[in-house]
């Protein structure tokens, strides 16, 4: 049986720009065959018009900026920019007297400075303190909310649907949560994740407080501090700062909340008045300093204690030499001073912060 091969001829005829004139291509199976008269240039009948639809960068980004998070990052961040802006004379006296530097006295560590350093002095490490509690009231304040929100929703959840429950072989074990305050957990991971992610700040800040003619810039300050430890040096103390920080920031942010609610159920209030955040914000920061002040103490002593010559190898030791040397009272040394730091910086921030959320959030108030 003879087998024969076939190609498909196909001719095809296109009108061009004339209508009095022909041109026609071949396909020849896969292969297409054009006269060399054929004109392929684009004409008024033959057009092609590509359409590209990029997003709207604009409208992305104006729905984000108008997220309830990204409002409580900003007012967190200006909150704290305006309160230390004002406040940063007590905090250089407060961080003197708590490392040992200078008068125990208050007037006389302010009259020092300005003897010292002139009235800039009381600024002294300003530069770093702004660059410093803007992202960390920023990721505080915003960690916090967040978490508690979370914290808030997941509970409610597992009232109706039940606690996790892990299983194993026969055995099923429940973890109710139920115990756990939303607040509470909120202000310990609100310390956590700002303090690793600002302390290299606070390194800083009490270098150039502390050691103005040691390190005279913010510049110089980190030079040495890398030269002398590497980027773990701008972690020394990290350890006692978060175990100073857990105690600080759970009490802290639990007293405010606690207080704030109750307050307003007793008065029958939706919201507290300015004046009224301000002498709750206060004591919640007094209570807090209260209670982790000697923590305080001791992770200001390793954070700054090379500087004397002198580092305890751990926050028990640094705790140890300072009941030591200057007995029991010595474990709040410097109190007062940070009493009158923390007490009106807590009570501003709150103030600050409600303020800006009110604004920032104001059309997000019913959500």
């Amino acid at each position: 049986m003879r087998h024969t091969s076939t190609t498909n001829l196909f001719i095809v005829s296109m009108a061009a720009e004339s209508q009095s004139q022909k041109k026609t291509y071949c396909v020849v199976g896969d292969i297409m065959i054009i006269p060399n008269d054929f004109d392929l240039s684009p004409t008024k009948d033959r057009q092609i018009n590509l359409q590209l639809n990029f997003p709207d960068v604009g409208r992305v980004f104006n729905d984000f900026i108008r997220t309830r998070e990204v409002g409580e990052f900003c007012s967190g961040a200006l909150a704290g920019a305006m309160t230390k802006a004002i406040l940063a004379p007590l905090e250089t006296i407060r961080t003197r007297m708590v490392v040992g530097v200078g008068s125990r006295n208050i007037g006389t560590s302010f009259v020092q400075v300005i003897e010292q350093q002139g009235w800039q002095g009381l600024w002294a490490g300003n530069t770093i303190n702004m660059l410093r509690i803007i992202p960390t009231q920023a990721i505080e304040l915003g960690t916090f909310e967040c978490v508690k929100r979370a914290m808030t929703s997941a509970q409610e959840k597992w009232m109706d649907t039940g606690s996790p429950k892990l299983q194993i072989g026969n055995a099923s074990l429940s973890f109710s949560l139920s115990w756990l305050s939303p607040v509470a957990v909120a202000g310990a991971a609100a310390g956590v994740v700002s303090t690793l992610a600002c302390h290299p700040l606070e390194v800083l800040k009490d270098r150039l407080t502390v050691s103005p003619e040691v390190y005279p810039s913010l510049r110089i300050a980190v030079h040495k501090i890398f030269k002398e430890g590497g980027i773990a040096g701008l972690y020394a103390g990290l350890g006692p700062t978060l175990i100073g920080m857990l105690p600080y920031s759970t009490c802290y942010y639990f007293m405010y909340e606690t207080i704030k609610k109750s307050y307003c159920r007793a008065q029958r209030k939706e919201s507290l008045s300015r004046a009224e955040m301000l002498l709750v914000g206060a004591f919640s920061g007094l209570t807090a300093s209260t209670i982790s002040y000697p923590l305080e103490v001791a992770r200001k002593r390793l954070m700054v204690g090379a500087l004397q010559g002198k580092c305890p190898p751990h926050m028990v030791a640094a705790l140890s030499e300072v009941i030591r040397e200057e007995g029991l009272l010595g474990l709040y040394r410097g109190w007062g001073a940070s009493c009158l730091k923390v007490m009106p910086s807590s009570g501003i921030t709150w103030t600050f912060y409600e303020a800006w959320k009110d604004i920032l959030l104001a059309d997000r108030r019913h959500v």
